[in-house]
């Protein structure tokens, strides 16, 4: 399905995406996008292969993964946090071809591509030049046709790297993207109306605004990027272009939310439609200020970047249902199963299973134990437990996998434990989330010390900053006595951090 041709011909002149003062219209974007295509295809990226987007959020990102699936390959897009290590890591997993770079992540591309010996073609998206990397602007230059669309790809594919549970990061790669399950999806979050203006206020390295902005252009809508999230600058922008949807973290609302009366007062945000909240708990206190500022549009939905979105609380039911992350979306089949698959009862917590549909991943890439790990039959877990009511209301209750999220950021424990294990002086750790009143969990690490050695915790968050991104370090490090194992010698983590969340009443 080439949406973007479809919208040209209807509406040439319309204007498809906005970043401050740069406009583009229907007709623009497909020029754009079909150069930039077909230069890919020249320059010998081929069908299904794999090429990074690394850059701010911008019209030359949009572009360059729109461009990407246009010439029927994926976009991986290279979550800005990175340290090199890391970087470098997700380059070589990810078999990519080529890679847009763009804003300051052009020195961090110049630090590893020597080692990235994969990547056949690097692609400057700024006003930045190097000897080792075309440019887009020379791409725009080329009058090569894009190759034919195959329709197989539905709206094109993605790969979409999550934390590592068992250690280094995974891709959980979609070849394709059904349209038929975007548009429900766009239905049952009230996105469905005209005209319809979508304001990215997330970072589009994360699956959910890149997925959002990606599903308001399928119908026309006009999308509006931020470079960097503002809480008064979203609702500046939100009155000057009428936005009527979004979507955003709990941490984003909040920080809205949270701006002095005076503040919000100055902004009409009546035309928003759509206030779509997802990647974290939101706190109630959130979601009741949220409705009463913007009116009754908070919509929430539990997904993964795995399994899609899954669930969906309407605006009607925030109040009704407080703590629910909503019913099954429409057409997802769910399941809460116990340790040995046998559905819990109403009210009992069990480990969330969604059916197989087409808005799930295909598999995580060149990881087929970490893939079958999330199976049970047709059925798919990322390892949530929750409980559902007699009306079919899901509420979100515990994570069987250790996961963090911390300001609606994914974090993955075994990761962090990998690389302090690195450290001369650790002899075990256990990382786990704590409760923090601004990001929901904050990281904690609980190490024991090699014996003869000494180790403060300023030195072991130095040591973690030089190997893992700044949001993954831990903020907090003790020391404890005891390292408690079950009978199979496995650490009994949560003996670790139950003390923590004591009197919180929930455990995410």
């Amino acid at each position: 399905m080439d949406f973007v041709s479809l919208h040209a011909q209807s509406k040439p002149d319309a204007v498809a995406q906005i970043e401050e003062d740069r406009r583009v219209t229907w007709r623009e974007l497909l020029e754009r996008r079909n150069k930039v295509a077909g230069a890919l295809a020249k320059l010998g990226v081929g069908r299904g292969e794999h090429v990074i987007v690394y850059a701010p959020n911008s019209l030359e990102c949009l572009l360059a993964s729109a461009a990407t699936r246009a010439a029927n390959a994926v976009p991986v897009p290279m979550n800005h946090r990175l340290v090199a290590e890391e970087v470098g890591y997700i380059l070589e997993n990810s078999d990519a071809v080529a890679a847009f770079v763009g804003g300051p992540f052009v020195a961090m591309a110049d630090e590893v591509r020597r080692r990235a010996e994969k990547i056949r073609l690097w692609i400057l998206l700024g006003e930045e030049r190097r000897s080792w990397a075309a440019s887009l602007d020379e791409l725009l230059e080329h009058d090569a046709e894009p190759p034919a669309v195959d329709p197989a790809q539905g709206l094109g594919g993605s790969m979409i790297y999550t934390g590592g549970t068992t250690g280094r990061p995974k891709g959980a790669l979609r070849a394709a993207s059904d349209p038929q399950v975007t548009l429900a999806y766009m239905q049952s979050l009230g996105m469905i109306h005209d005209p319809h203006v979508h304001l990215v206020a997330g970072p589009l390295y994360h699956s959910a605004p890149g997925s959002f902005a990606l599903f308001s252009a399928v119908i026309g809508g006009t999308v509006v990027v931020m470079r960097r999230f503002d809480p008064e600058h979203a609702l500046h922008l939100i009155q000057t272009h009428r936005v009527t949807s979004t979507f955003m973290a709990p941490a984003l609302v909040q920080r809205i939310v949270d701006l002095p009366e005076s503040v919000r007062a100055r902004y009409d945000v009546s035309s928003m439609r759509s206030l779509v909240v997802a990647a974290a708990p939101c706190p109630m206190r959130v979601k009741e200020e949220a409705l009463r500022y913007f009116g009754p549009c908070f919509y929430e939905f539990y997904g993964s970047t795995e399994l899609g979105i899954n669930t969906v609380l309407r605006p009607e039911d925030v109040l009704r249902k407080p703590g629910s992350c909503g019913r099954a979306a429409p057409g997802i089949d769910i399941a809460l199963l116990d340790d040995d698959g046998n559905p819990v009862p109403v009210g009992e917590p069990g480990e969330l299973y969604v059916r197989r549909f087409g808005g799930m991943y295909d598999a995580y890439y060149k990881s087929p134990e970490a893939t079958r790990q999330t199976r049970r039959g047709d059925w798919y877990s990322v390892g949530d437990v929750a409980r559902v009511d007699a009306d079919g209301y899901y509420t979100l209750c515990d994570r069987k996998r250790d996961m963090i999220i911390s300001g609606g950021v994914n974090i993955y424990p075994a990761e962090i434990e990998d690389v302090l294990h690195r450290h001369p002086a650790v002899d075990d750790v256990a990382v786990f989330g704590v409760p923090d009143d601004d990001w929901g969990e904050r990281v904690h690490a609980a190490v024991r010390i090699r014996a003869g050695h000494a180790l403060t915790a300023d030195e072991l968050r130095a040591f973690a900053g030089k190997h893992l991104a700044d949001y993954k370090v831990p903020r907090e490090v003790s020391f404890p006595e005891d390292f408690p194992r079950d009978s199979a010698g496995k650490l009994v983590k949560r003996l670790l951090r139950d003390p923590y969340w004591a009197g919180h009443g929930r455990t995410i």
